[in-house]
């Protein structure tokens, strides 16, 4: 068998080596020569302190808005400042300012864990489930729920952070009148006609009833134990905001359900704010440990938001062991506000409609203007209270509200006034009042 050799002559080989690779170094020479003389370039280029300073200075940025009303309430807070609690001073050395991760990425801490039991000792509830704000903790509980198919019964006045639930969730929503039990059974007894007209599609709706214990936008309380019925009645799931009702509500303060001496296991889930009562920031959701686990999965705000700074967690803390421990202050509380709503029956040009034992009570014009009146009217009071050593303001809403409320006057009454207090209050504002509303 033979063997045959291949020989090439080395002149030849150049002519094999295809001419692309000769391109791509030629490129690489050049690139390489352009980098190296561009950074001796922007060496010599680099700015000055005094320069870079200077530039800053001229810089103009672009508003975000155009036009942008720079009397604005938004732009000009009014601040109350307060003595810093010694608890959270304390957890701020153990804990440093915050977790820098949410609850099942490496934020929580042990206090978030006593908070959530120590929530749901004190509702008789299962368990409980601690959000890093209150807002998102009731917009994100309702869209962990109520689905695309779902119906769902609001009351037209309910806050935004609702609205905002209900947005995400996308269900098919069914506002009633403000408080009117009876309209809520009015349009239970027309759905339910429609549903007999398809039965088969009536039995995959799931059905809620979303309200609040006191409404934050009128002051006024839910009549829940016909609303309970009603839910019992037409199969409803029933989910309460109770941030102004828990901690005020109540001979020790549980809210709503203790108030009308509702049993818990009628209520489906509670949510609310650790903002009022409570004096933090955060929220909490209670309920079965069914209802409530789900949410540790579903709940957007608790899986993607840093979890509650540990010194807020330990200044709710506290403030639950002074509710526990001191359940005479929601006598006082109820005291003042019933003294404050007695107060504001006797200042004829204004009208408060709220629930005397609420601690918000909003105060309206007795004659009713357009919307731009009332505002300009009320502003002018309240800024006069200011001037007057009263803290009274209007509320702000967003133009994206549905069923905007009617301008007033917000008072947040607390267990610290005393009889004097509530005397100057009310006295104040209806000399400010009358003083605005007869020029």
């Amino acid at each position: 068998m033979s063997t045959k050799f291949l020989f090439i002559e080395p002149m030849n080989i150049l002519s094999i080596i295809p001419q692309y690779h000769i391109l791509l170094e030629a490129f690489l020479i050049m690139w390489l020569t352009w980098f190296i003389s561009k950074r001796y370039y922007s060496r010599d280029r680099m700015l000055t302190e005094d320069q870079v300073e200077k530039k800053l200075a001229e810089w103009n940025p672009e508003p975000l808005i155009n036009n942008p009303q720079m009397n604005h309430i938004s732009l000009n807070p009014r601040r109350i400042m307060s003595r810093a609690e010694k608890n959270a001073i304390a957890a701020i050395r153990k804990y440093g300012v915050g977790s820098c991760g949410p609850r099942g990425f490496y934020g929580t801490v042990d206090v978030h864990l006593e908070l959530e039991e120590r929530l749901a000792n004190y509702t008789d509830t299962e368990e409980a489930v601690v959000y890093s704000y209150g807002f998102s903790t009731i917009s994100s509980a309702i869209a962990a729920y109520c689905k695309r198919r779902d119906l769902v019964f609001v009351d037209e006045q309910v806050n935004f952070a609702i609205q905002k639930g209900l947005d995400a969730s996308k269900t098919n929503i069914i506002y009633f009148k403000h408080n009117d039990a009876n309209d809520l059974q009015n349009l239970l007894v027309k759905q339910a006609k429609i549903d007999e007209q398809n039965p088969k599609k009536a039995t995959k709706i799931k059905r809620f009833l979303i309200i609040e214990g006191i409404y934050m936008n009128t002051g006024n309380i839910c009549p829940l134990p016909e609303l309970v019925a009603l839910c019992r009645q037409y199969k409803l799931r029933i989910f309460i905001d109770e941030s102004i009702s828990f901690g005020t509500l109540g001979k020790y303060g549980k809210g709503i359900t203790e108030h009308f001496g509702v049993p818990k296991q009628e209520i489906d889930m509670i949510m609310g704010s650790l903002d009022w009562a409570m004096g933090s920031i955060g929220g909490f959701c209670v309920g079965t440990s069914f209802i409530i686990e789900h949410q540790r999965l579903s709940g957007l705000g608790y899986c993607f938001s840093a979890s509650l700074p540990p010194l807020l967690t330990t200044a709710a803390i506290t403030s639950l062991d002074i509710m526990k421990n001191n359940p005479q202050i929601f006598k006082s509380l109820r005291d003042n506000c019933i003294a404050i709503n007695e107060g504001l029956q006797n200042i004829h040009c204004l009208e408060c409609s709220s629930f005397p034992e609420s601690p918000v009570k909003h105060v309206y014009l007795k004659n009713k203007k357009d919307r731009a009146a009332e505002e300009q009217l009320l502003s002018k009071i309240s800024n006069r209270c200011i001037e007057n050593n009263l803290a009274i303001i209007t509320p702000v809403y967003l133009e994206a509200e549905k069923n905007l409320p009617r301008p007033s006057l917000r008072l947040c009454i607390s267990t610290l006034l005393n009889k004097s207090d509530i005397d100057f209050a009310v006295n104040v504002l209806k000399k400010c009042a009358e003083e605005v509303l007869s020029v």
